[in-house]
């Protein structure tokens, strides 16, 4: 698998594509920026921006993809949005022509994320969304930071929470990760769920709304570009 993988980096090498196709073991596939080999993972470039860890094993070819895709700085140029919101962050009105991530479709964890989301009453899309850009589905992920785990829980937050002796396991982890989504939605609108979710409910409330951190700025605009936010779009 490795060998076909590094062949086709190759062939992408020596003739660079404007995108590629990335085709999954089990025949599902997603458009992406490009890919990179790391030992015996695919580090995927999405294209509305981020990065997901992929086990070689999981990917069964990548191809270049004939459909145009723009880098962000000519998006930009042709398309500016709303110069009063240049980041487009509580993502309802994506600038036309922007290229949107691809939430994935189909993962081992799904059965997990629908049982939590049910159970916490958070859309389960949302939770799939937070943990792609979390952790590219990685259960064994771990931050500089500290924080752990497909939904990169902090030590606080795991203990808050319960998940046990092993914040690493996928069921404990997405349990208590989802509990304390679903917590932060019910003091926040999504956008500053979310931004809470990723630099804490403190800096969301000292700054009285999303704070101006570049990293939890795009956190969030991935996150909602992932599950279609549009004025309608309501948690179940």
């Amino acid at each position: 698998m490795a060998s076909a993988l590094t062949i086709v980096a190759g062939l992408a090498i020596a003739a660079p594509a404007s995108a590629e196709l990335l085709f999954f073991s089990d025949a599902q596939s997603m458009s992406i920026a490009g890919h990179r080999m790391d030992g015996d993972r695919v580090i995927v470039t999405l294209r509305g921006g981020g990065e997901m860890i992929l086990d070689s094993a999981r990917v069964a070819k990548i191809l270049p993809d004939e459909v145009p895709y723009p880098e962000p700085e000519q998006a930009a140029a042709e398309n500016p949005g709303d110069p009063a919101n240049p980041a487009n962050i509580d993502g309802r009105v994506p600038r036309q022509g922007s290229p949107l991530p691809v939430l994935v479709e189909k993962t081992a964890f799904d059965p997990i994320i629908e049982d939590a989301s049910t159970k916490h009453g958070v859309d389960a899309r949302l939770v799939k969304a937070l943990i792609q850009v979390e952790s590219g589905f990685q259960s064994r992920a771990r931050s500089p930071k500290g924080a752990m785990g497909l939904m990169q829980l902090m030590p606080a937050t795991a203990r808050q929470y319960s998940v046990g002796r092993n914040p690493y396991d996928p069921a404990r982890n997405i349990q208590a990760g989802t509990k304390f989504l679903r917590t932060l939605l019910d003091k926040f609108e999504l956008p500053l769920a979310l931004a809470a979710y990723n630099a804490g409910e403190a800096a969301v409330r000292r700054f009285g709304g999303i704070p101006p951190y570049a990293e939890t700025q795009a956190y969030v605009t991935k996150i909602l570009a992932l599950v279609g936010v549009a004025a309608n779009y309501q948690l179940q």
